[in-house]
């Protein structure tokens, strides 16, 4: 059995909201003040501070007269966003990733879950210190009931759950068919077989839409609720390309590996392309690193 996160859209109620609201900020300062005590003793003593010591300073701030906040949500989601900070420590000592980087208040909010802070109750899904099931938009059934959920929030405003379940791999019929893809930018990618997929360019086709709401934006004042609102339009125009272009590279990928047997992609330096200043907004639209990863994950 493999496990697998499927993601749904869900409406809050007011209370909800506001309880995820403190739900995200009490894990953004828990992690934050963490990630300050851990870089002043590796900054000081070069004290390489594991995930028990951190679990144990949080315990001692919940203490705090001042800081008596952090227990008035579930301590789950505190606890998980230190093991996620520990990883990243390990991923960063290891070579395979950069310093661990403070959480932001303008940036996607998230929470995750185990099984002792939510219930899953005949397709409905209790949060811990809520009474209400969250209101989520299935758009299909869970294979499994989830081991873990992961609440998120992004900059446009919209609310998210993923179920991390078990599944069984249904494996495809046998074919024949096998294919050499090569990407471009006139072109999304060419086929060894003289198919040719047009790229969409989502970001020109939003140019103009976005350029209104980055100019309204401009002209608000900092710190106000219009500018607020502005920005939330933004963040909205962004979600929309972002979309869009998830959605398009679904379907392709998804028809590439039911129609074919073997499927060979041409390796590229997307990280050193993307450095040309006059093709790096066009090849970051075409997503070729989100095209291959998509490919190889439904490949197996």
């Amino acid at each position: 059995m493999k496990k697998r996160a499927y993601k749904y859209r869900f409406y809050p109620t007011e209370e909800q909201e506001i309880l995820l609201a403190h739900t995200f900020g009490c894990v953004r300062y828990a992690y934050n003040s963490i990630l300050s005590w851990r870089t002043e003793a590796y900054s000081q003593s070069k004290e390489k501070i594991g995930y028990s010591q951190a679990s144990a300073k949080l315990t001692e701030l919940k203490k705090l007269p001042d800081l008596r906040f952090l227990n008035e949500v579930s301590c789950v989601p505190l606890q998980q966003s230190l093991r996620h900070q520990q990883a990243a420590f390990k991923n960063f000592f290891a070579g395979h990733a950069n310093y661990p980087v403070f959480k932001k208040k303008n940036r996607e909010q998230k929470a995750e879950f185990t099984k002792s802070a939510f219930k899953y109750t005949d397709g409905k899904i209790y949060l811990a210190k809520s009474k209400e099931p969250l209101n989520v938009k299935w758009s299909r059934a869970l294979p499994s009931e989830p081991s873990t959920l992961t609440i998120s929030k992004d900059c446009a405003g919209r609310y998210f759950v993923s179920c991390l379940c078990e599944f069984e791999n249904q494996i495809l019929p046998k074919t024949d068919n096998t294919i050499g893809i090569d990407v471009g930018l006139k072109h999304l990618f060419v086929t060894s077989n003289g198919l040719k997929i047009d790229n969409p360019r989502h970001t020109a086709n939003y140019a103009v839409r976005l350029a209104k709401a980055q100019r309204e934006l401009s002209k608000k004042k900092l710190g106000s609720a219009n500018r607020a609102k502005a920005k939330l339009n933004v963040a909205r125009v962004h979600a929309k390309i972002s979309d869009c272009r998830l959605d398009n590279l679904h379907k392709l990928t998804r028809e590439l590996i039911n129609d074919n047997q073997v499927v060979c992609v041409e390796s590229l330096k997307v990280k050193n392309m993307i450095k040309n200043p006059k093709l790096s907004k066009h090849i970051a639209d075409a997503s070729w690193g989100r095209f291959v990863q998509q490919l190889e994950y439904k490949a197996d």
